[in-house]
Formats: C-alpha cells, sequence, structure tokens
C-alpha cells in the first residue's frame, strides 16, 4: 500500500506552499481541483498547474461537473493519472479514450453513495477505481465507514483494477484499508492541516510497517 499526500487549495500560493512541503517527503501526490459546482468549494484556476514546476511525479482528482473542459486546460509533462467522477457531466467512454491519447491514466472516482452496479461495465475501461470514504468537498469532512462494505466487494470484483481510497483516512484507521488490499490511500487534513506535515506522513509509513507492508 502507498500513502499519497493530497493537496487541497482555494488558492494557489496555499498550494505552492503545501507542495513545497510535500517534496521534501514524497515522490507522488495528488491535486484536488474543485470547480465551485460539482462540489460547494472552487480552487485555483487549473491553467497555474501548467506553470508548476516539480520533480514530482502527481495524479488530479477531478471534483468538477465537467471534467472535459478542464483537461483542456490542463497539461503539465508531470501529471500522470486523471481521476474523474462517475457522477460528473461527461460522456464516459469518451472522456477515457481522449485522456489515454494524451497517455494519462485514467481513474474513476466514486461517491460514497454511488452503488457498484451504476458503474462496474465501465469499470472495465479505466486503470483505477477511486472510492470517495468522505462526501467531497473540503479537508475534513466526516468519515463514511459504509464505503468499506463496497471497497470489500469491489476489489473481490475487479482483480486487476488499482483500488484506492481518498477521504477520512487516519493512522488509527489505516489498518482497516490495509486489510481490504487497497493499493494506494489519499491523505489530505491529517498530513496538512496540523503539525508538521513530514512528520505526519512518516506516521503513516511507520504504521504500514507494523501492519506487515513491505516495499
Amino acid at each position: 500500500m502507498k500513502i499519497v499526500p493530497a493537496i487541497l487549495a482555494e488558492g494557489f500560493d496555499e498550494f505552492l506552499h503545501r507542495l513545497k512541503q510535500a517534496e521534501s517527503f514524497t515522490d507522488y501526490f495528488q491535486i484536488d481541483i474543485m470547480d465551485g459546482v460539482f462540489v460547494p468549494t472552487q480552487s485555483f484556476p487549473p491553467e497555474k498547474i501548467n506553470s508548476t514546476a516539480t520533480s514530482l511525479s502527481f495524479e488530479v482528482h477531478l471534483m468538477v461537473k465537467h471534467p472535459a473542459a478542464f483537461m483542456s486546460r490542463i497539461n503539465n509533462p508531470g501529471l500522470k493519472k486523471v481521476i474523474f467522477h462517475f457522477e460528473s457531466d461527461v460522456k464516459h467512454l469518451d472522456f477515457i479514450e481522449q485522456m489515454k491519447q494524451r497517455r494519462f491514466n485514467v481513474g474513476l472516482a466514486i461517491k460514497p453513495e454511488t452503488e457498484i452496479k451504476r458503474f462496474k461495465e465501465l469499470a472495465e475501461y479505466v486503470d483505477t477505481l477511486m472510492f470517495l470514504t468522505v462526501d467531497p468537498c473540503c479537508y475534513g469532512n466526516p468519515f463514511r465507514p459504509e464505503v468499506m462494505e463496497k471497497i470489500k466487494e469491489a476489489r473481490f470484483m475487479f482483480r486487476n483494477k488499482t483500488i484506492s481510497a481518498d477521504g477520512g483516512v487516519s493512522v488509527e484507521n489505516l489498518g482497516y484499508f490495509y486489510d481490504l488490499g487497497i493499493d494506494y490511500v489519499c491523505v489530505g487534513s491529517r498530513i496538512f492541516l496540523n503539525g508538521n506535515p513530514e512528520e505526519n506522513y512518516r506516521k503513516f509509513i511507520v504504521k504500514l510497517a507494523e501492519l506487515g507492508y513491505r516495499k
């Protein structure tokens, strides 16, 4: 299992500050992009990602109503994976094909209330299934434990897919995710909001070692 720091920022200066912090302890991170429509909050203009210089690779989590419009404005050599919401307003297969033509891995994000049967057929066409274990919006939303059963079912159904979870992940509940065989978890507030981000990240790594994880 991999711990992926998730940077959620409404302002670009805030994003750059957290990115600088992340560069000291990880080689891969996630950028949360919000449009103020699909979710209540809005992040900085996505074009600013284009001029962001970093040695890290990253993925984007598009919490937006129209992912195709946003991705037409984003291009950065560090971007490796595009994760868009099943519930967004997009022609799913067309968008997946467009992203693969741009040589991105593609992930499908799923809100807590969305049932597996709704996206089961579409899952065949993506590389990653990312289950939100909180309601998407902002750092610190309450953990939705009922999603864990859905993740367990998905891990059994989609054996050849990368499975990830985003939201509400803590050092205390990391073992539950680990036991489900999840490939990576995205961690935001518990890395960046309180204390030293690098120390917070290391706590997750230590916990993984205690759980028996070996690279």
